[in-house]
């Protein structure tokens, strides 16, 4: 695919997509299928009636970036044709992307990348399940690098291999939830020249409990604040005060099995307090790591994880994910990479003023011969 240098120029290429169908009874290219459902997906459209509608509202401002032959086509065929398309070649388009906004920072600064799986429910049918979508995304950059899809939530334990065997992770520290905590993805991680922080609960019921054991000892705590890794952030949030207190140190050579983790250079914990005017709760929360000992990049670790629920809150709220009924599963899997793509646009979209991306796209719904002009020269 050739260079990127600017929105216009990466629709053209979009022109390099494989078209499966016959040549001469193809009235719609698939190029511009897909230009046309990601820029209704920034216009707020989500069902296919939406996209249709959008597009046809809007023929004229589309014509300037695409031939549009034979006009806007319906909701079943934008549904026909997204549904036609490997979904590896989607994922590919989003990686050039990627590629085009990625932030040259230099090799000194870490980034977090999250793994996460999410369960798209709108997909789910009286005779199959919901597709779970397990995806690796930065929130520092706002682009997914990829995704994988899975029958199950339990499943995510051999798709996030798989998924990292796709990935250019070098110095990056990756995050993942307890299920995604073993043995073998530590080892690829490192294998991949990254950096790992991994929650820790129950289904490593030894290393747990010698979590547990150990961070309750109140002199192990005060050596780790003596050694300066010890930090406390106080947040005021929604009528309550939260409380956040970050524990890591490199002491782990009495740990069981410890030599079962690739590179294992440390422990930690966030023990988190909130404080409310009638009652106080209190929750710890346990992680392993191949970083040494940095509090501020530990706090940027755990803290960054969020980064990936708040992407997933995006696709359920700001895009109706769930709520959107489409059984073909094709469709379902670049619809999602679709959404994430849009995202990534939305969150480098400067409107002049501060904007949920949910008034972004409505913002882009009102007024789209100003605001797409706008992501054609991002």
């Amino acid at each position: 695919m050739k260079n990127i240098y600017d929105m216009y120029d990466f629709l053209e290429s979009l022109k390099d997509i494989d078209d499966p169908r016959q040549f001469k009874k193809v009235r719609y290219p698939m190029n511009e299928v897909v230009g046309m459902v990601l820029i209704a997906s920034l216009g707020n459209g989500n069902e296919w009636t939406e996209i249709e509608v959008f597009c046809k509202l809007h023929e004229t401002l589309l014509k300037r970036y695409f031939k549009l032959e034979n006009g806007v086509p319906s909701h079943d065929t934008f549904q026909r044709v997204i549904g036609m398309i490997e979904p590896n070649v989607i994922q590919q388009l989003q990686s050039t992307w990627n590629e085009y906004i990625s932030k040259n920072d230099g090799e000194n600064i870490k980034k977090i990348l999250n793994i996460d799986g999410k369960a798209m429910r709108g997909s789910k049918t009286e005779y199959k399940n919901a597709l779970h979508i397990v995806s690796a995304w930065c929130d520092e950059d706002g682009v997914c690098f990829g995704q994988t899809t899975v029958k199950e939530k339990e499943n995510e334990i051999l798709a996030i291999p798989e998924l990292l065997d796709t990935l250019q992770i070098k110095g990056y520290i990756v995050t993942i939830d307890a299920m995604g905590t073993q043995s073998k993805i530590a080892e690829k991680i490192i294998k991949k020249k990254a950096d790992y922080v991994l929650a820790v609960k129950g289904n490593q019921q030894i290393l747990h409990d010698d979590l547990i054991i150990y961070f309750e000892d109140d002199d192990f705590r005060e050596k780790i604040i003596k050694e300066g890794n010890y930090k406390k952030t106080v947040e005021k949030s929604h009528g309550q005060i939260e409380v956040r207190e970050y524990y890591q140190t490199e002491d782990i050579k009495w740990l069981t099995n410890r030599e079962k983790w690739k590179n294992l250079k440390s422990i930690g914990i966030v023990e988190k307090t909130i404080k409310r005017k009638d009652k106080e709760s209190r929750e710890i929360r346990y992680y392993i790591s191949s970083l040494a000992p940095e509090i501020n990049l530990f706090e940027k670790a755990v803290r960054g994880h969020w980064g990936i629920e708040i992407m997933h809150w995006h696709l359920d709220v700001t895009f109706k994910e769930d709520s959107i009924k489409t059984v073909e599963e094709t469709a379902n899997k670049n619809m999602n990479i679709i959404r994430k793509w849009a995202l990534s646009i939305l969150k480098l979209l400067d409107m002049g003023k501060k904007m949920s991306l949910k008034l972004k796209r409505f913002s882009i719904n009102c007024k789209p011969d100003e605001y797409i002009s706008k992501i054609m020269e991002i």
